[in-house]
């Protein structure tokens, strides 16, 4: 089966607006022609979709970055291209009205999924299937034709669109998936719908590369960008820390403070303040706080630098606690791209 990433290699060249704080009207609005967006795996709307504007409108101005900034002896940058391109995904959601839906098995609470058609085990004996998608926390996906054994996994925490159930009497129901292209079949205890009246007007942009965080809102007529700020995204160092998945995500719960344990045993390590769960055990959050430590740390100077954490997207904790008061529980998206 072909699959297709929402993200292509090419990049798009424009203009962007450099104000701070309330948006210079005097100046013209950065936009993309509709044509030269790359294609997103949502049907586009019987309308024609709008160029996407954005503006710089900080909510949050501390630890702020520049679009482009210094890294040792290189730039880094944050990839207003792929924001674009993104954004667009999310207007198309927009304008769909659709009934949208959150693959979801934290921790298996909903059951472990069963064997896929074609997996590899690691030397941890982790299950994955072709796609590198861990068996622990994820969720079967069935092809339409077939629902005696799953084809793939599912991220936890992936936005879905719900195409419906075949009948009453069925235990799956139909979805089409967001990140790749895809329709599927998925057992009901996986699937969590989320409310028609869910606009998705605040996303959240991680950058695995540069290593970088955006938070964007859409107003009337414009996406406005409410923090730009380093961030250090998750490890593949196994068995223990994991890469921050790639994929459009939903935040599911929030912590005021997330207990961790240290590596491979039932000991407390700590706790990481503000987290925003997105994807399996996957957190935006705080600068983390050892044991016995209690205090809160603002920020640490390897923000920004290698991913180090374990899957978590690891922020300046005043901007975590931005994120956990202004993205609701089941109603913003996280995207991680490269």
């Amino acid at each position: 089966m072909k699959i297709q990433l929402l993200f292509p290699t090419g990049c798009l060249t424009f203009l962007f607006c450099c104000c701070t704080g309330k948006p210079d009207t005097s100046r013209p609005e950065a936009s993309v022609a509709p044509d030269s967006i790359p294609a997103v795996q949502i049907p586009a709307p019987d309308t024609v979709p709008k160029p996407i504007l954005i503006r710089k409108a900080l909510l949050y101005d501390k630890h702020t970055l520049d679009d482009t900034y210094a890294y040792k002896d290189t730039t880094r940058r944050f990839q207003w291209d792929k924001i674009k391109a993104g954004l667009a995904t999310v207007e198309k959601i927009r304008n769909l009205h659709a009934q949208w839906g959150i693959l979801q098995n934290y921790r298996n609470r909903n059951g472990e999924a069963p064997l896929v058609r074609n997996f590899r085990r690691d030397s941890y004996k982790r299950v994955a299937d072709t796609l590198g998608v861990e068996r622990y926390q994820s969720v079967p996906l069935y092809l339409t034709t077939d629902t005696g054994v799953p084809e793939l996994y599912g991220h936890d925490g992936s936005l879905v669109k719900y195409l419906g159930k075949p009948d009453t009497a069925s235990r799956f129901a139909e979805i089409e998936t967001v990140y790749t292209r895809g329709t599927w079949k998925v057992p009901d205890k996986y699937l969590r719908l989320i409310d028609d009246t869910v606009s998705f007007n605040k996303v959240i942009f991680v950058d695995r590369v540069n290593q970088n965080i955006a938070t964007l809102e859409k107003s009337d007529t414009a996406w406005l960008v409410r923090s730009m700020n380093p961030a250090t995204t998750g490890v593949h160092r196994p068995p223990y820390a994991q890469e921050t998945p790639l994929g459009i995500f939903v935040i599911q719960e929030k912590k005021p403070r997330m207990i961790y344990l240290v590596d491979g045993s039932t000991a407390t390590g700590g706790f990481a303040p503000y987290a925003s769960r997105f994807s399996n055990g996957g957190y935006i959050h705080g600068v983390p706080v050892n044991a016995p430590r209690t205090g809160l740390i603002e920020f640490s100077p390897t923000l920004g630098t290698t991913p180090r954490s374990h899957m978590c997207v690891r922020n300046a904790t005043s901007h975590a606690k931005f994120i956990y008061d202004w993205a609701p529980v089941n109603g913003a998206l996280v995207f991680v791209f490269d």
